[in-house]
C-alpha cells in the first residue's frame, strides 16, 4: 500500500493534468451556457496554477485552446490579448533593469548607501532594508535579494571575526593584568614547592589545571554566545532583505507583476478609464504606503531579532574598532568597483530620464508633455511607449566614450574596433523572464473571455448582497482573503484570477472598482509566511539557515501590517487621489474595445 501511495505521489502532476478536466466536465454538460463553459476553463486554469502541475506560462496558454473550442472567443481575438500595452511597459522596464544589473550599477548604489548608514546593528538592518526596497522598485525582487544577501553575509562575518578577536584580546589583557603581583606570587609558589611534599605538588598542578579549564570554559562559552548571537542576527538580516524587496516592489507600477496585471485588467475591462492607473498615479498612492509598511516592518524585525535596546542598537558614540574594521571591508568592496565608467553614467542617465518622463507624461494636475505634443486627439502615447523608446537607447549608445581620433590603437598599431553598445541581444535573451509575458497575456485573455461569455456579469449579480456591507469592510475582508490565498499560489496567478471577479462585483454593488482592486493587488504581494510563497523568500530561506517557523512567526505579523496599511492608504490619500467616493462614468459599462 505504501508503495502504491508513493508511486501516486511521484506521478501526481500527470494525474492532476488528466483527472481534473474530466472531473470538471459535468459543469458545462449539465449547464450548457457560455458562462458555464468559461467558468470551466477558469476553474481548470486555477487548479493547474495552484498545483503547478504544468509550468505556469504553459497553463496561461490554455485560453488559446479552450476559448475557441468552446465557442467563447475567436482564436484571433484571444491571441491579440497576449501582447497588450502593459506587456510593452513590462518589457521596457525589464530592459532598464537588465542594463542596471549588467553594469553593476545596483551594487555600487547599495554599497554606497551602506557606507553612509553605518554598522550599528539596528542601523545596519535599516540600511539593508532601505537599499533592498529602493532597488526592488526598479529591478526584480529576486535579483535584489540575490545580490543583497551575500553583501549582508560578508558584513556579518566580518563583524563576527572582529568580535572574536576583541574577546581574545580581553582575555589576554585579563591574564596579563598586574604583572608585579604575578612575579611575586610565582616566587612565593616556587619557595612553597621546595617545602611541599610530593602530594602537595600534585595538588598544586591540579589547581593550575583547574585554572586553565576555567579559562577554556570561559572562552568556549563566549564562542557559543557569539555563534548564537550572529546566527540570530543572520536570520533577521536575511528576512529583512527579502521582506523589504517584496515591499519595495509594490511602490512602482513596474516593480512587480501584479501591479502591471492591475493596469492591464483595468484597461481591458474599462477601456474608457482615462488612464486612471499610470506610473505617476500609482507611485503617488503606493510609495507612501510602501514607506509606511517598511517602517512598521523594521520596528517588528528589530523587536524580534535585536530587541529595543536603543543605546546599544542606535548609539551615536564614536565607532568601535569592530565597526571600523567592518567599514574597512565594505570600503574595500566598494573600491573594487573602481571609478564610475562611461557605461555606468550612460545607464544612470537613461534611468533617471525614463523616470522623469514617466512622472511628467500625465501628472494629473497639469497637462503633461504627452498631452501637449501627442495626445490631443486621444491617448496615443502611454507609459509603455516611453519605456520602449528609452530602452532602445541601450542598443544605440556605445559603452565607451566616443573620441575624435577613434578608440585608440592596439599593441600592433592597428585601429581598435568600435566598442559594443550598452546592451546586446544575447544578454537580454539570457536575462529576460519571457514567461511573465505569457502569464500577463493569459490573465488578459481570462478577463476578455469572462466579459464575452457574460460570466463577469453573472458573478457581479451573484455578489450583489454585499452591497449592504460598508466598502471599507469589503476592502479589508477581500485583502485578507487574497493575502491568504497568495501564500499558497503565485502572486501573478492570484491577481489574474481575482481581479476580473472583483471588478464585476464592484460594478454590481455600485462602488468604485479601484476601491477593491488596488488593495487586493497590493495584498497579493504580501506573501511573507512561507518559503515557497515568493522567490525572495526561498532565496532567504536557503541562505539564512532559517526554519519555517522563523518565517511564519515573523511573516504573520507583517501580513497583518501590510493589510492594515494598504487599507489605511486606500481610505485616506487613495480615496482623494482616485476619487473613490463617486462611481466613475467609465465603470457604468464594461464593454470592451472591438
Amino acid at each position: 500500500m505504501a508503495r502504491w501511495l508513493k508511486c501516486l505521489w511521484y506521478h501526481r502532476n500527470y494525474i492532476i493534468i488528466v483527472v481534473t478536466p474530466i472531473a470538471l466536465l459535468p459543469l458545462p454538460l449539465i449547464i450548457p451556457t457560455s458562462e458555464a463553459r468559461c467558468g470551466y476553463a477558469i476553474i481548470l486554469m486555477a487548479l493547474y496554477w495552484c498545483t503547478e502541475c504544468m509550468p505556469l506560462p504553459v497553463t496561461a496558454l490554455l485560453p488559446v485552446v479552450l476559448f475557441p473550442m468552446m465557442g467563447i472567443m475567436k482564436a484571433a481575438d484571444v491571441s491579440i490579448e497576449y501582447l497588450k500595452d502593459s506587456n510593452m511597459l513590462f518589457i521596457g522596464g525589464l530592459l532598464v533593469a537588465i542594463a542596471v544589473e549588467y553594469w553593476s550599477l545596483h551594487k555600487r548604489i547599495a554599497l554606497r548607501v551602506l557606507l553612509v548608514v553605518g554598522f550599528r546593528p539596528a542601523l545596519l538592518m535599516l540600511g539593508f532594508m532601505v537599499v533592498s526596497s529602493l532597488l526592488s522598485m526598479w529591478i526584480s525582487n529576486s535579483a535584489t535579494t540575490a545580490m543583497m544577501l551575500p553583501i549582508a553575509q560578508a558584513v556579518l562575518e566580518q563583524l563576527k571575526a572582529t568580535e572574536a578577536l576583541a574577546d581574545q584580546r580581553d582575555l589576554q589583557a585579563a591574564a596579563e593584568e598586574n604583572p608585579a603581583f604575578e612575579l611575586e606570587s610565582r616566587q612565593t609558589k616556587e619557595e612553597k614547592v621546595e617545602e611541599k611534599r610530593p602530594d602537595d605538588n600534585v595538588q598544586l598542578e591540579e589547581g593550575e589545571d583547574d585554572h586553565e579549564r576555567r579559562a577554556d570554559s570561559l572562552q568556549e562559552s563566549q564562542r557559543k554566545a557569539r555563534e548564537g548571537k550572529y546566527q540570530h542576527l543572520t536570520k533577521g538580516m536575511s528576512l529583512c532583505v527579502c521582506y523589504s524587496a517584496s515591499i519595495g516592489g509594490t511602490a512602482t507600477l513596474t516593480g512587480t507583476t501584479p501591479n502591471l496585471i492591475l493596469k492591464g485588467q483595468v484597461d481591458e475591462l474599462f477601456p474608457g478609464n482615462d488612464d486612471v492607473i499610470n506610473f505617476a498615479s500609482w507611485f503617488v498612492f503606493a510609495f507612501p504606503n510602501a514607506v509606511l509598511m517598511l517602517v512598521f516592518a523594521f520596528l517588528w524585525l528589530q523587536f524580534v531579532f535585536l530587541g529595543f535596546n536603543v543605546k546599544k542598537s542606535f548609539g551615536c558614540c564614536l565607532k568601535s574598532s569592530r565597526e571600523k574594521e567592518a567599514y574597512a571591508v565594505m570600503r574595500q568592496e566598494y573600491n573594487k568597483l573602481g571609478r564610475m565608467t562611461f557605461a555606468e553614467w550612460a545607464v544612470l542617465t537613461i534611468f533617471v530620464l525614463l523616470i522623469g518622463l514617466w512622472f511628467t507624461r500625465e501628472p494629473g494636475f497639469i497637462d503633461g508633455w504627452a498631452t501637449v505634443l501627442f495626445n490631443k486627439g486621444g491617448p496615443f502615447v502611454s507609459d509603455g511607449t516611453v519605456a520602449i523608446l528609452m530602452s532602445m537607447l541601450f542598443f544605440v549608445i556605445p559603452s565607451q566614450m566616443p573620441r575624435s581620433g577613434g578608440y585608440g590603437n592596439d599593441s600592433e598599431g592597428k585601429l581598435v574596433k568600435a566598442p559594443p553598445a550598452l546592451l546586446n541581444w544575447q544578454v537580454v535573451h539570457e536575462r529576460m523572464p519571457w514567461h511573465i509575458i505569457l502569464l500577463l497575456g493569459g490573465g488578459f485573455a481570462l478577463a476578455a473571455g469572462s466579459e464575452e461569455s457574460g460570466l463577469s456579469k453573472w458573478l457581479g449579480e451573484s455578489l450583489a448582497p454585499l452591497q449592504q456591507i460598508p466598502p471599507y469592510a469589503i476592502s479589508l475582508l477581500l485583502s485578507m482573503l487574497v493575502a491568504t490565498f497568495t501564500e499558497c499560489s503565485s502572486n501573478t496567478a492570484t491577481t489574474t484570477l481575482f481581479l476580473p471577479i472583483l471588478a464585476s462585483m464592484a460594478v454590481a454593488i455600485k462602488i468604485h472598482p479601484l476601491y477593491v482592486m488596488i488593495p487586493c493587488t497590493v495584498a497579493a504581494n504580501l506573501a511573507f509566511m512561507l518559503p515557497v510563497a515568493t522567490p525572495p523568500n526561498a532565496i532567504a530561506f536557503a541562505f539564512g539557515k532559517l526554519k519555517v517557523m522563523d518565517m511564519v512567526k515573523s511573516g504573520f505579523v507583517l501580513n497583518i501590517i501590510g493589510i492594515l496599511t494598504v487599507n489605511l492608504a486606500i481610505n485616506t490619500w487613495g480615496h482623494t487621489l482616485f476619487d473613490l467616493g463617486t462611481i466613475p462614468h467609465w465603470a457604468n459599462s464594461t464593454k470592451r474595445k472591438p
